[in-house]
């Protein structure tokens, strides 16, 4: 989700709200967020299309805790985390927007 609204809008953070306002009262914190969307998406469209794109990213974030290499097996083709520059060690959680697109342009 969190992909997704990067590449549509900036986010920011303009309020917090206690636990204390909740039933039950949760064991974390909440904000409120301020989403702002852009007139142009953050990726560019001639590099990777939308729906690569974010075909990419359901498909890495579809084992938990998985490094790229295995949950993107039935994806990937040969060399392309190196044409990618992005590490196949690394895992989804740990990826910009910028470095799924590179990694989708590449296929």
């Amino acid at each position: 989700m969190s992909l997704r609204v990067q590449y549509f809008a900036d986010a920011k953070i303009v309020g917090k709200v206690p636990p204390s306002v909740f039933f039950p009262v949760p064991k974390v914190d909440s904000v409120l967020v301020s989403l702002v969307r852009r007139e142009r998406v953050r990726v560019d469209p001639a590099l990777v299309s939308e729906d690569a794109l974010f075909s990419l990213i359901r498909a890495a974030f579809g084992q938990r805790r998985k490094m790229l290499r295995r949950s993107l097996a039935s994806w990937t083709s040969e060399g392309v985390f190196e044409r990618a520059g992005v590490a196949e060690t690394r895992r989804p959680e740990e990826l910009t927007l910028e470095e799924f697109a590179a990694l989708a342009a590449a296929r």
